[in-house]
């Protein structure tokens, strides 16, 4: 059946536009920027990291942690990587391992997250004269005072080396106690000690005496003196008693002591 009649010019009426057959949408995402190493601060707390007290600080800081600040590697740790010019000594075991984990990320570095908190390390001290190396503790500031310092040292031990020279001499001094034995009980023992006491010599000064019995009612003398040991040896004292041969059988020395 034709229907064409009933629908007039209409069937020849074409559309004026084309309808898409799907329409798209264009959506904007906002671009991941990834994080400036400009805006990351190449500065901690620590000191210079050249130092090892510095490192010191840094060891004690990674003791319980595993970065320089959250639970994940960031800029920060990138920051105190770079300011550490050599790998640490074994000895500064948290932060060798620390070290050794951030090298790692040798590659992921530029995509680390920034720092959340300031790090200050300090400036590079400029180059003078007056740095603390060049200092002199234990010395004067310029060569003046240093002449006048030397010369105020020669001074004072010039005068200790006279007032040492003028202290006198301390005088080494011995005890000695003898035993004069006579040869019988006929000896005359108050003349034998007569003639031990009249031993005269430089530093030498006789003391307390007494008879002491032996046996069969014979008495040995028992005499103290003081002695000068550079001057009077014992010796020398016991042959210038025996030299009394008629009184005096022998000597022996019961007690010496320094004095």
């Amino acid at each position: 059946m034709d229907i064409e009649p009933f629908l007039g010019h209409t069937a020849e009426t074409r559309l004026t536009h084309e309808v898409p057959m799907q329409e798209v949408i264009k959506h904007k995402f906002p671009t991941q920027v990834k994080p400036s190493r400009a805006a990351t601060s190449t500065k901690t707390v620590f000191g210079d990291l050249s130092t090892l007290v510095a490192l010191k600080s840094v060891n004690d800081f990674l003791a319980d942690k595993s970065y320089m600040e959250g639970f994940v590697a960031s800029q920060a740790d990138v920051a105190i990587f770079d300011a550490i010019p050599s790998p640490p000594p074994l000895t500064l075991c948290h932060l060798l391992r620390w070290y050794n984990h951030i090298k790692s990320f040798h590659k992921e570095r530029a995509d680390l997250p920034v720092v959340k908190k300031q790090f200050v390390l300090p400036d590079t001290p400029p180059t003078s004269s007056n740095s603390d190396e060049d200092v002199d503790l234990f010395g004067s500031d310029d060569e003046a005072d240093s002449a006048e310092a030397a010369r105020i040292k020669e001074q004072r031990l010039a005068e200790y080396a006279a007032k040492k020279s003028k202290k006198p001499a301390v005088i080494a001094k011995s005890s000695i106690l003898l035993d004069v034995k006579p040869w019988d009980d006929q000896t005359d023992m108050a003349k034998m000690e007569e003639c031990v006491r009249g031993v005269s010599m430089d530093g030498l000064l006789w003391g307390q005496s007494k008879l002491v019995p032996v046996g069969y009612g014979i008495k040995k003398l028992q005499i103290g003196c003081v002695v000068e040991d550079e001057k009077v040896g014992t010796d020398v004292l016991e042959e210038a008693i025996t030299a009394f041969e008629e009184y005096v059988q022998s000597v022996d020395v019961a007690a010496f002591t320094k004095i």
